[in-house]
């Protein structure tokens, strides 16, 4: 039997993202994926937005994305386009890149880290005792793991295993999503039935000023919303039977590279933690694809587990320290749920629902409220619950340009190891943090501009700010030092004695 840290189950983009979080944070990891290489079939995903931009930039990779895909406003709600382009973020925008190319710069990035990623084998069960995981797999072989995390998607045998409930709600509706050739030139764009919404366009566009531009010919988009829920695997016939209900023709398709059905089932684990077992990404939370934020949502829970885990395999917080992932990324998942729901609703086609969507749409269009939904849907206004305090704690640090004795300097270029951080923005000189001083980067710097939230606007300039790797605030100097050990030793662990 072989031994490993960590093992997580999946390679998508959570547990690619989760596996690279640990690799950097020097933790024996690997990855097992049923699927025989990182291909992936479909489109799945489509895009990525601001705050995942930024979190990718926190770890210095985010412009092998940017470089491939097309920068656009993608945040949105139901129908409703919402432009973030003045938010105090240095990307104010999403990326359209569909999830197989997301997932193939990230196999990349883990290549680079020396993460074994081991294709064509899955877990096929495990048994968990004080000290670890015994995690078998299809190949016959066993590990021995400190840990086991599921980022096996919304069917997950890690979160059945491990008896996590999954309560929620059954699917209302469902959808066909489907790449295809077509002998006749569809008539694409966007289609409105008593049915539902339905879209057909070119594999191949570009984004021009905001507005999706087709190459002509090549494989065709096809997504219909059916006229009865379906789950069962869905075939060629079905596609051509719900394009003739709803386009007189099923436009001679053809050849179809992939064919699949989602719906709007609505599911959260009851707990993310189960001992040594842990959950991310869709093995914790299932949802209609509206709004784009799943995989958004399941890679920000590989970084905020990553370091989390790492500090705990390596001795220096508490086991303790692995409640805290639950405790903050639930809820953030519990929204998203609520979110997909209430834009479902809205996208049904009813005279009712239309005049509810013509309401809602005017009033996103006033200032507060496009503020406030577009950081909602872009994860720009996530906060966590560390208490009562100045603005900053619990939320993003913004990306400020620092002026070091070094010379400029990003906070995000700080935070490209996954390191913690202690900013101060003071004299040099006024903090001791030798007991950390082997986790913790104390970094001595300047900053004149303001400082600016996403929604909540200006906020007052701190002396000093304790940040975490994943880039939330953990600590915010209030002209005392009050709490500061606290802090460090809640996040990073108990100090070293001298």
């Amino acid at each position: 039997m072989t031994e490993q840290a960590v093992v997580i189950a999946g390679a998508g983009p959570t547990g690619l993202m989760l596996a690279g979080e640990l690799a950097l944070a020097g933790v024996d990891v690997v990855v097992i994926e049923r699927r025989p290489s990182q291909d992936l079939p479909g489109s799945r995903a489509g895009g990525l937005h601001s705050r995942t931009i930024e979190v990718l930039d926190q770890r210095g990779i985010a412009d092998r994305f940017l470089a491939k895909g097309q920068v656009a406003q993608v945040a949105g709600f139901a129908s409703v386009r919402l432009d973030i382009s003045d938010f105090p973020t240095r990307h104010p925008y999403g990326l359209g890149l569909w999830q197989k190319h997301i997932e193939r710069i990230l196999a990349g990035w883990v290549r680079e880290l020396k993460v074994p990623v081991h294709y064509g084998t899955e877990v096929t069960g495990f048994a968990q005792d004080d000290a670890g995981v015994d995690v078998g797999l299809s190949d016959g072989q066993r590990v021995r793991a400190q840990y086991l995390v599921g980022c096996d998607g919304g069917r997950s045998l890690v979160r059945k295993a491990a008896g996590i409930e999954f309560p929620g709600w059954d699917p209302t509706t469902s959808s066909l999503l489907a790449e295809v050739e077509m002998a006749e030139e569809p008539e694409l764009g966007i289609r409105r039935t008593p049915s539902g919404t339905h879209a057909l366009g070119k594999v191949e566009y570009e984004i021009k000023d905001g507005v999706v531009v087709y190459k002509p010919g090549g494989t065709v988009g096809v997504m219909l919303t059916e006229s009865r829920v379906g789950t069962s695997e869905p075939t060629l016939r079905d596609l051509s039977e719900s394009l003739i209900a709803v386009y007189g023709t099923d436009y001679g398709i053809h050849s179809p590279t992939w064919i699949t059905r989602f719906t709007d089932m609505t599911r959260q684990a009851a707990a993310y933690r189960v001992k040594r077992v842990l959950l991310a990404g869709d093995a914790a939370h299932v949802h209609s694809p509206v709004g784009g934020q799943g995989l958004n949502t399941g890679v920000q829970d590989a970084v905020n587990l990553g370091w989390k885990l790492a500090q705990v395999v390596h001795q220096r917080s508490p086991e303790s320290l692995l409640d805290t992932y639950h405790a903050e990324r639930h809820p953030v998942a519990a929204r998203v749920l609520r979110t997909t729901m209430a834009q479902v609703a809205l996208m049904r086609v009813d005279d009712r629902i239309e005049a509810l969507r013509d309401s809602v749409s005017e009033l996103l269009s006033m200032d507060e409220p496009r503020k406030r939904f577009a950081a909602m849907m872009s994860g720009l206004d996530i906060h966590y619950d560390l208490g009562e305090g100045h603005p900053l704690l619990g939320r993003r640090m913004p990306d400020l340009d620092l002026v070091t004795a070094n010379g400029p300097l990003r906070v995000f270029t700080l935070l490209h190891d996954a390191r913690p951080v202690l900013l101060n923005l003071v004299a040099p000189g006024g903090f001791d943090i030798t007991p950390w001083a082997d986790r913790v980067q104390l970094v001595d710097a300047s900053y004149d501009g303001t400082w600016e939230l996403p929604a909540l606007g200006p906020v007052a300039a701190p002396s000093a700010v304790l940040i975490r790797p994943d880039g939330y605030v953990a600590w915010v100097c209030d002209l005392t030092q009050l709490g500061l050990s606290d802090a460090l030793t809640t996040w990073f662990g108990p100090p070293t004695a001298a």
